[in-house]
């Protein structure tokens, strides 16, 4: 190769790529046979420049992630304040970062360097998306969730939406530090979990449900077998030993071998579960949600998007209804009989996420299901257009349901 000097860093990266992929077997290499390779190539090109050993490095590392990686998307994914990345087309590129939104001055050079690079994400985990499979749930090795959707569905080019999957477990005392929740609540949130109580956290997008799922988890007995069921694997359940995860499998080009959560909600009641954890529940499967609830297994956890603990209800009934025939007021009773608890989350104008509603289910009177409010979260004085301040308010509603803390042997009033 020859030794001229090309001092135009992204000039070296596309010169290199194209050398290395042209002249060397890349099935040949493994990940850091192949690093090393073009570490060396590299170095021999730069040699004399002048270029600072970062600078080698960085080049080094755009070249393999071309190859083997995400390309630009390495880079953007190695920042661990980036929650959020967003591509709309070879052209945009934007970020959540720190609960807002940014767009990057970066591209991709062109459409065809977009799609290789998603056929390499969805490839990873046995996936494919084409014309004819245009829509692509998928996630990548660190559990990042990503969703994929080609044209002629996505009519400016292709769009990849990947929401980051956080290295770092956030415990309940945390959110307590953040002013998500107060710490009163989180003491009543531990008796219910311990007592079994059975929660459903509700939220709208991005409003920390998953989030909050997990750090509740942490009040699970550790000497529990629990089964969590998720579209993509992202939950993360620590300290229980006895834990077996479920994930959902899309259908191949056949159109065959799809097992939808709906499927392992059915196949988990088979598998002697104390606790099943459904990590968002959006169709009919809520209604296998509810018969798992309602048939011993205590203390289940799970998630939905909605408006309100109100609104929560009324979506849950509207999925049931969409795949099941039973009357409106059987669909009323299985739900109030099946969740004890919501916990609503808010994703407030100042981009904080709190909780905003902890509310019991009571059962059902003239034909609607009731709630009792027992928290509500209340803006004080201190709250301007840009920041919000208040609190988690006790309301003057009594609680109902102590049967499952008794029995527990809590004894606390709530």
């Amino acid at each position: 190769m020859t030794s001229t000097a090309v001092t135009d860093s992204r000039e070296l990266v596309s010169v290199l790529q194209k050398y290395v992929r042209d002249n060397y077997v890349l099935s040949d290499y493994s990940d850091d046979e192949l690093f090393e390779m073009i570490k060396r190539l590299a170095a021999e090109r730069t040699s004399g420049t002048g270029i600072s050993v970062g600078g080698l490095v960085d080049i080094t590392e755009s070249i393999y992630s071309s190859i083997r990686g995400f390309g630009i998307l390495d880079m953007i994914m190695k920042d661990d304040e980036v929650t959020e990345v967003m591509i709309n087309g070879c052209d945009e590129i934007w970020i959540e970062k720190n609960g807002r939104l940014k767009q990057l001055p970066v591209r991709f050079e062109n459409s065809s360097q977009l799609e290789d690079t998603i056929q390499r994400i969805v490839s990873m985990a046995g996936r494919e998306v084409n014309q004819a499979n245009p829509i692509v749930d998928t996630r990548l090795p660190d559990g990042s969730r990503v969703n994929v959707v080609l044209p002629p569905v996505s009519v400016d080019g292709p769009a990849v939406t990947i929401r980051k999957f956080s290295v770092n477990h956030i415990s309940m005392e945390r959110l307590k530090e953040l002013g998500s929740v107060s710490g009163e609540a989180v003491r009543m949130l531990r008796n219910f979990v311990k007592a079994g109580y059975n929660i459903f956290i509700s939220g709208g997008t991005g409003s920390g449900k998953t989030t909050f799922l997990n750090a509740l988890s942490d009040f699970i007995p550790e000497n529990e077998r629990v089964i969590t069921i998720e579209d993509s694997a992202e939950l993360q359940i620590n300290g229980v030993k006895n834990l077996v995860r479920l994930e959902t499998r899309n259908s191949n080009t056949s159109g065959s071998g799809e097992i939808t959560i709906k499927d392992l909600i059915k196949s988990s009641l088979r598998m002697r579960p104390e606790r099943i954890i459904v990590g968002e529940v959006r169709g009919a499967e809520a209604l296998d949600m509810l018969t798992a609830m309602n048939t011993g297994h205590d203390g289940s956890l799970s998630t939905g998007h909605a408006n309100s603990a109100r609104d929560m209800m009324s979506r849950l009934e509207t999925m049931v209804l969409s795949g099941s025939e039973l009357p409106l007021t059987a669909v009323r009773n299985q739900i109030a009989s099946a969740i004890d608890i919501v916990v609503h989350l808010s994703r407030m104008r100042d981009h904080t996420r709190k909780v905003t509603e902890i509310s019991e289910i009571t059962g059902v009177a003239d034909g609607e299901i009731v709630i009792n409010p027992l928290y509500l979260f209340e803006e004080d004085r201190e709250s301007t257009e840009d920041t919000v301040h208040g609190s988690l308010a006790r309301t003057e509603n009594e609680f109902r349901a102590y049967e499952k803390l008794r029995r527990c042997g809590i004894n606390t009033e709530v």
